[in-house]
């Protein structure tokens, strides 16, 4: 019997065990649109619409409609209904994504009047959005004079996706995926940037943008989804009432086809952007794509997943085995795997920091390893190895990141938006199960090597290779097209920009009436935090917590220890002793060895460190060592022994192991600093107020990058990698001597066996103190940090007070009152970065200012301090404060896995976060008043006592140099 509203018909629908869920599809009769809904006890409930989107060219149309939908719509005619929500909302999620050919916009939330409202203004902004001329000019791309408002001065070019663009196309990996995708799809969709290029952005029209709204963005071309404990036909009913009941079903097919097929492999060279001073040697990209089959056919998709894992899986894998260790190159390329997000699989392989004329012997010596592999197939151990973490994947219940159900939901987008099957997307246990079957047969791998890649005649081989010319000479192309521009200018369409700028501005500065939004308030908010309970019992002498929680037959273990006192220089190498400790050889094994004995029996063994200044007191810092692995619950035994084999067996004789692993952790913090440029640059300004700040820029920020480069750099001898090791050696001593405690999660009938098979882990050493805090003289800092990026990323901190002070809840709404109220205006809508705002962190004791993908500087840091201006003039409302509340709240009682919520709960513990400290720190954010905000602000956020801290490129060198901002080189 179906469940579906009258408007809707059941099409199919499935019980997947192993998630736990019923999956149900259904077709609207009117307009054919789709609705998947996946039905589970779960009270985060999530919902997405997605269009299918295909852009012909790279102006960014889809990229830029994403934005310019939500800037308004029939029902609730205000400027930016998104980003009202989200302040009137207690979401867990709320977002808008373009990919290369879908458009979605997603939320999630456990509050249902929450849910309710914002369902009401995402249906409304997608299927009626104004589509303001004026909001096209501010989110996409728009012309204006230098000096406002003086004609004589140069035109450039503004926008929030312009100047977004560049900063993601800064990226060196963005750029090379976006250029090999040029090359493998020669004729569809992805033979373009759906995000748009720079120079191509400012082709694009209103007009174009409207039509491609009316062609795409209509139920007949759109697939809902929704996750959760709510009834699909409740969803439907709502579905129909607000939107598909206007609509006439649309009379095109919107979809992307096949690609055609090279008959011969295509190399190609491009280039891409360095500064001059970087030098080029070493800095060439090459790598190798394949296109293979249909995303849809669902057993040839997992039988190409379980070849990328038998090739690439691992250090042992006998593809990343040579990526990892030629001499061609530094790293494999970050490029290295299958991607499944589009129509057509996508194969890539290659490898980082080479020469452009390595491309022959590279693709030689890859052709060679795959050849090796068809002939000779690869061992069954590792086969099986490589299935075991595919069976891992459709296991675990994620949702540290995105909600579980949107991760759900986004795997089955890609079956859904090709009009394959979804509902298998989710489903592969019976495919897995043939699987299985199929790889009895020691000549599946080779057989499936061989026809995928050996015999596929379509295949790139790009070469990028460095050029410390080419951003001057783009550059110098915007401006001499903008000059062209202008001269060819009337003197009416001259004072038409001044008058559309003008007309934004005014537009921007106006307040608009949020009373027409619906939305909840601080009475919505449950009174309690969710408490997630544990159970403090013995392993031997040590300490073990259990945690009961619902992981779908997956174990979670963790081995804790306070960090012993280190030196200086110990505690810089500790990240990478970290890094290493999990890919090196252990006992009588080498490192190939153990990745094959990791894969075979762990889903993931990891270790790291983790450090947090006392709730009541920052120069006190407490830092604990942690190795943690998760696994399926019958290999929680074989995962026990693997952990103590790490702990115990550990080798630090494999010299060009460890110089391996550096650069391909050089290569990674490199590649990140132009996505995360933002926490850098605030990590950079905090850094000078305690110890905990100075170590976290000092590890994970651009001082530990350029102490990384100096690492590296001293590797080239063997001298120096022993000297190295040794002193891996040495903190492995003290770390393995200290004592343990224990973690342990599961399921609860479980959780008695787990513990008697941790036993081996416990050790003789009892209870020490940790290693002693040392004083730290706090500093002011100012800074301009040169990395290889087209837009700034501009940070401002000041000193404040921990967790536990009676200002740090006030401080922490602070953050989103300003963001809310000033700062998102004059840096995103005005300035036209990607981002800004402010935050507390109470960990640090640092409130920070930060912009995102920036194209300014001086007036950026200038509206850091006008929107303390603002708050001083009193021109604010009592319900701005209850807005910002809702925001801290929301983020506090953001749910995770159930497995993430243990170990957050047991991690905050430890540091003295207790439940009952956070709940008196939540609590104090809900009495918050404007008053307070002012109070705390007057006292902490001083202008005087402000730390600076900006990442840019070249471009933006003077301009941080004349701020006084003390230069600083990676």
């Amino acid at each position: 019997m179906s469940n579906a509203h009258p408007a809707f018909e059941l099409v199919t629908s499935a019980t997947i065990e192993s998630l736990g869920v019923q999956v149900e599809e259904y077709r609207h009769h009117k307009t054919g649109a789709q609705h998947l809904h996946i039905a589970a006890d779960n009270p985060e409930n999530v919902f997405l619409v997605a269009l299918r989107t295909v852009p012909q060219d790279s102006s960014g149309v889809a990229h830029i409609l994403e934005h310019t939908a939500l800037c308004g719509s029939e029902k609730y005619p205000v400027r930016d209904p998104f980003f009202m929500m989200i302040r009137r909302s207690l979401n867990t999620f709320m977002n808008a994504f373009t990919s290369s050919d879908w458009t979605a916009y997603p939320f999630a939330s456990q509050n249902r009047k929450d849910f309710d409202n914002l369902l009401d203004v995402y249906l409304d902004a997608v299927f009626f959005a104004r589509l303001d001329p004026l909001d096209f000019a501010q989110e996409g791309h728009r012309l204006e004079f230098a000096e406002p408002g003086n004609t004589d001065s140069e035109l450039v070019y503004k926008g929030v996706v312009f100047n977004e663009m560049k900063g993601a196309m800064s990226s060196v990996t963005s750029q090379l995926w976006q250029t090999l995708s040029r090359y493998l799809f020669p004729t569809t969709t992805y033979h373009h940037n759906s995000g748009g290029e720079p120079a191509d952005i400012p082709k694009l029209s209103y007009q174009q943008l409207v039509d491609f709204y009316r062609s795409h963005y209509h139920p007949s071309n759109a697939v809902f989804m929704t996750f959760g404990d709510i009834p699909a036909a409740e969803h439907q009913a709502v579905f129909e009432e607000k939107a598909l009941h206007k609509f006439e079903p649309l009379d095109k097919t919107i979809g992307v086809e096949r690609e055609d097929r090279y008959l011969a492999p295509v190399s190609v060279e491009e280039h891409y952007p360095v500064s001059g001073d970087e030098g080029l040697e070493e800095k060439t990209h090459i790598v190798l794509g394949w296109l293979l089959g249909d995303v849809t056919d669902l057993e040839e998709s997992l039988t190409a997943h379980l070849l990328t894992g038998v090739l690439l899986d691992n250090s042992a894998s006998p593809l990343m085995k040579l990526l990892e260790t030629t001499d061609l190159g530094t790293s494999p390329s970050p490029l290295c795997g299958l991607d499944d997000s589009q129509r057509e699989l996508a194969f890539v392989c290659g490898i980082e920091g080479s020469e452009r004329e390595r491309g022959d012997e590279l693709e030689k010596q890859v052709l060679a390893v795959l050849e090796d592999v068809a002939e000779n197939g690869v061992p069954h151990e590792q086969v099986a190895a490589a299935l075991h973490q595919l069976e891992l994947q459709q296991r675990e219940i994620t949702g540290d990141g995105f909600p579980y159900g949107l991760q759900l939901i986004l795997t089955a987008l890609t079956g859904a938006t090709h009009r394959g099957d979804a509902i298998g997307l989710l489903n592969i246990d019976p495919i897995l199960e043939k699987l299985r079957e199929q790889i009895k047969d020691p000549r599946f791998i080779a057989d499936t090597a061989r026809k995928l890649l050996l015999e596929n005649q379509h295949r790139i081989r790009l070469v990028l290779s460095p050029d410390d010319a080419l951003s001057g000479r783009r550059e110098a192309a915007e401006k001499a097209r903008l000059a062209e521009i202008k001269a060819r200018l009337s003197d009416g369409e001259k004072e038409q920009i001044v008058q559309t700028a003008t007309a934004l501005l005014d537009r921007q500065q106006r307040e608009d009436d949020a009373s027409i939004l619906p939305k909840v308030g601080v009475e919505d908010i449950p009174p309690e935090m969710p408490k997630v309970e544990g159970e403090e019992t013995r392993l031997g002498k040590q300490k073990l917590t259990r945690y009961s929680a619902g992981t779908n037959g997956l174990v979670y273990q963790q081995l804790i220890c306070a960090l012993p006192d280190l030196t200086e220089e110990e505690k810089q190498l500790l990240p990478y002793y970290c890094q290493a400790l999990t890919e090196v050889g252990l006992g009588d094994k080498d490192y190939l060895q153990v990745q094959q004995w990791q894969a075979s029996v762990a889903g993931a063994l990891h270790s790291y460190t983790s450090s947090r200044t006392d709730i009541d007191d920052l120069q006190q810092l407490s830092s604990y060592f942690v190795l943690s692995g998760k696994a399926l619950t019958r290999n929680q035994a074989p995962l026990t022994e693997l952990m103590q084999a790490t702990v115990e067996q550990v080798r630090f004789d494999e010299l060009p192991r460890f110089r391996e692993l550096l650069l391909q952790t050089l290569a990674r913090r490199e590649q990140g600093v132009v996505g995360n440029g933002h926490a850098l640059a605030m990590a950079a300004a905090s850094a000078g107020y305690n110890r905990a700040a100075f170590e976290s820029h000092a590890t994970g920020g651009l001082l530990g990058l350029r102490q990384l480069k100096a690492l590296v750099r001293g590797l080239d001898s063997d001298d120096g990698l022993e000297k190295l090791t040794a002193q891996f050696q040495a903190i492995h001593h003290k770390i393995a001597a200290a004592p343990r405690q224990f973690l342990l999660i599961g399921e609860e009938d479980k959780l008695p066996d787990y513990s008697r098979a941790l036993a081996p882990l416990a050790s003789e050493a009892v209870e020490a103190s940790a290693a002693p805090s040392e004083d730290f003289d706090p500093h002011r800092v100012g800074e301009l940090w040169l990395a290889n990026s087209q837009v700034n990323f501009c940070a401002k901190a000041y000193a404040t007070v921990p967790m536990v002070h009676e200002d740090a809840a006030p401080l922490a709404v602070l953050g989103g009152f300003l963001r809310n109220g000033f700062l998102h205006r004059s840096i995103r809508e005005q300035g036209g970065a990607y981002g800004g705002g402010a935050s507390h962190d109470s960990n640090l004791g640092v409130f920070r200012f930060y912009s995102y993908r920036d194209p300014r500087m001086a007036e950026t840091l200038a509206d850091f301090d006008a929107s303390l201006e603002w708050l001083a003039s009193g021109r604010q409302k009592d319900e701005q404060v209850e807005e910002a509340i809702l925001g801290v709240v929301g983020a506090l009682d953001k749910p995770s896995s159930p497995a993430g919520e243990a170990k957050k709960a047991f991690h905050s513990a430890l540091y003295g976060r207790t439940h009952a400290v956070r709940e008196e720190f939540r609590r104090r954010v809900t009495e918050v008043r404007l008053e307070d905000l002012k109070c705390v602000a007057s006292t902490y956020l001083k202008p005087e006592n402000a730390s600076t801290a900006v990442v840019t490129g070249a471009q933006g060198r003077e301009a941080g140099l004349e701020l006084g901002l003390a230069e600083e080189k990676l």
